[in-house]
């Protein structure tokens, strides 16, 4: 089938390039030409593992093309995906949809015949019917109808989920745009994905209560964790004793210093706005956002306590910037509020990232940026590990050690025991462990 991908940020990118990969004709939009023009070079526009590779095969292969005219993208189209930002508005939390409805108040004037417009995007319940009235006011063509398509993408293993999915969800009114959204993933059949369909309203709901249920696991586990360091308790162990259970089950039962991300920070905030509006209070995901930002800001007073109860004049070695490894998002990374914790009590920053340093630069003035983690560590009081890539958990401790002022470790994702640490000569601060050296 012929599918036009509006937007080519995360989702849209990830989801045109394995649309082609299913053997389907692709072509993404996108009104940024310095973004178009380096896709057309090879340049991908996020880093996410095995996108490039993905990109170059489908362009070599003619199913992939990339254009900043909307028009000529839409052209023969079965399937148009609206796949744009959808950040959090200033000041009241709310979607801001204006993209959205930008996009198709665009399509609706370059349609040439009928198409199924599918939002992609993350979307309040209602923003489909709101497109379809868009869609009549601007003239598209008869026939024309509206979907939802939520996408469950994981940053950093994106490709993976694409192609082997939990599930699909597809919101539709009429069985037309069902059978185009059935036709598009029949690739995945093979798979036995499952395929859920549903009203409108049902799916883009879906996605908002799904990603709120997994922003609940982790402020949960937090807490959890912090009662196990009062009580002498390891949260590792009772993550574990719980997700067992295959009612609860292990996923997202790690604790940390607080959700980050393109996702969970606005679509929970998002959800609230909705509930208000509908008179319906959301109590529990209410004191999950509360608990969260809490988190985050208090990530610097572990930090401070580690270091002797004053940061003015430590040097603080931070490895790991991103929300989360295998990307280089910075969106509401727990490491920028502790970085502002530690700046504001006195501290010099460190900090080195395997892939996000272009992207935090200009978010973090102020501070040093490391070629490595032994770099970041040489003259440091203390050492945080926020962000737990793979290149952070076979440290050579006592090198570590060497290079250091001071003897701190704060593993903000407990991953070294207390025992490894402490033979190398440093001091060990987890998250849920009792503190004991």
């Amino acid at each position: 089938m012929k599918i036009a991908m509006i937007g080519t940020g995360y989702v849209g990118l990830v989801s045109g390039a394995c649309f082609a990969d299913f053997g389907h004709d692709v072509c993404c939009v996108d009104r940024d030409e310095a973004k178009i023009a380096g896709l057309e070079a090879g340049r991908m526009p996020i880093w996410e593992p095995g996108l490039e590779d993905l990109v170059e095969s489908n362009v070599r292969r003619g199913r992939l093309t990339f254009t900043t005219d909307l028009a000529r993208g839409v052209d023969g189209a079965d399937a148009v995906f609206i796949a744009v930002g959808t950040p959090a508005r200033r000041g009241d939390g709310h979607a801001d949809l204006s993209y959205v409805f930008a996009a198709a108040a665009e399509i609706a004037g370059a349609l040439t015949g009928p198409a199924v417009i599918v939002t992609k995007s993350t979307v309040p319940v209602g923003t489909g019917d709101a497109i379809a009235k868009i869609l009549i006011d601007e003239g598209a063509p008869e026939g024309t109808l509206v979907a939802s398509n939520p996408e469950f993408l994981r940053e950093g293993a994106a490709i993976a989920d694409f192609k082997h999915p939990d599930r699909i969800v597809v919101g539709a009114e009429d069985p037309r745009a069902e059978a185009v959204l059935r036709e598009i993933y029949r690739p995945l059949f093979l798979n036995k994905a499952p395929i859920l369909f549903t009203g409108r309203r049902t799916a883009e709901l879906i996605k908002y209560a799904a990603n709120a249920f997994l922003a609940t696991k982790i402020s949960f586990i937090n807490e959890i964790a912090d009662l196990c360091e009062k009580v002498g308790a390891d949260v590792q162990e009772v993550s574990r004793g719980i997700g067992l259970d295959n009612r609860i089950g292990p996923k997202f039962l790690h604790a940390g210093p607080g959700y980050g991300g393109s996702c969970f920070p606005k679509d929970t905030l998002a959800l609230l706005r909705t509930a208000e509006e509908s008179g319906v209070p959301m109590r529990i995901v209410n004191t999950v956002v509360e608990v969260n930002d809490a988190r985050k800001s208090g990530m610097g007073d572990r930090v401070r306590e580690a270091v002797g109860g004053s940061l003015q004049g430590k040097k603080i070695a931070v490895l790991g910037l991103t929300f989360k490894p295998n990307t280089d998002d910075m969106r509401d990374a727990p490491s920028l509020a502790l970085i502002d914790t530690l700046k504001k009590g006195g501290a010099e920053i460190a900090a080195f990232d395997p892939v996000g340093r272009e992207q935090a630069e200009p978010l973090l003035p102020g501070i040093s940026f490391a070629d490595d983690s032994y770099a970041a560590a040489a003259g440091a009081d203390a050492l945080v590990i926020v962000t737990e890539w793979d290149e952070f958990r076979a440290l050579d401790l006592r090198r570590i050690a060497g290079a250091m002022r001071g003897t701190a470790l704060v593993d903000l994702r407990n991953i070294y025991g207390e025992d490894e640490v402490v033979r190398a000569g440093l001091s060990y601060r987890g998250i849920g462990r009792a503190v004991t050296s």
